[in-house]
C-alpha cells in the first residue's frame, strides 16, 4: 500500500523518477484548486502561498484575464491578489474548480503541466456562471515537493447559470456551511 504524502505537492513515489514528479505536480495543482474553492478545505493563505516558488509568476493571459489579473511576481504579490477573491472577502458564495485533460511533461529539475479548468461560481452580487479556462503551470522541485514557478490562466468560455438551480441555502448564502 502506498503511503500518502504528508503535504500537498510531495511525491508519493520516488521524486527523482518521472512518475513521482508527475504525481508531485498533480498534487500541488489539485491542492491549489482545492484551496481556491469556497468554502475551502482547511483554507490557509500561508499554505496557498507556499505552493509557489519564492520567485513565482502568476499570469492572466488573453484579452480578458491579462487585463483582469495582470502579472503577479513573487509569493507575497500572488497571495495578495488571490486573497482579494477568497474568504474572508465575500467575493464568492460558492466556487468550485474541476480540472480535466491533464498533461504533465517532466524534465530533470522542472515540469510543465496543462489542464482545462471548469469553474462553477456563485457570487455575492447574485450572479452565477460556468467558466472554462486553459491553465498551464511550470513547476520546480524543492526537496521532492513541486512548487509552481509560472502559472498561466486564460479564459476560453463563460456562460451564466440559473442561480435558482444552485439551491443556495440561507447558511451558504451567508458564507457558512
Amino acid at each position: 500500500m502506498t503511503q500518502l504524502p504528508a503535504r500537498a505537492g510531495e511525491a508519493t513515489k520516488d521524486p527523482r523518477e518521472p512518475t513521482g514528479k508527475r504525481d508531485a505536480v498533480h498534487r500541488t495543482i489539485c491542492r491549489y484548486m482545492e484551496l481556491c474553492d469556497v468554502p475551502s478545505v482547511d483554507f490557509s493563505l500561508t499554505e496557498l502561498a507556499s505552493l509557489f516558488s519564492y520567485d513565482a509568476v502568476w499570469e492572466g493571459v488573453g484579452p480578458e484575464y491579462a487585463s483582469k489579473f495582470g502579472t503577479q511576481r513573487g509569493r507575497p504579490a500572488i497571495a495578495g491578489m488571490l486573497a482579494q477573491f477568497l474568504p474572508p472577502n465575500p467575493h464568492f458564495i460558492r466556487n468550485v474548480h474541476l480540472l480535466t485533460n491533464e498533461l504533465i511533461d517532466v524534465a530533470e529539475a522542472h515540469a510543465r503541466g496543462r489542464w482545462l479548468l471548469q469553474q462553477l461560481s456563485a457570487y455575492a452580487d447574485g450572479r452565477s456562471e460556468l467558466m472554462v479556462a486553459r491553465v498551464s503551470a511550470d513547476c520546480v522541485f524543492d526537496r521532492g515537493i513541486a512548487r509552481i514557478k509560472h502559472f498561466r490562466t486564460e479564459k476560453l468560455f463563460v456562460t451564466p447559470l440559473d442561480s435558482a438551480a444552485i439551491h443556495l441555502s440561507p447558511d451558504s448564502a451567508a458564507g457558512r456551511t
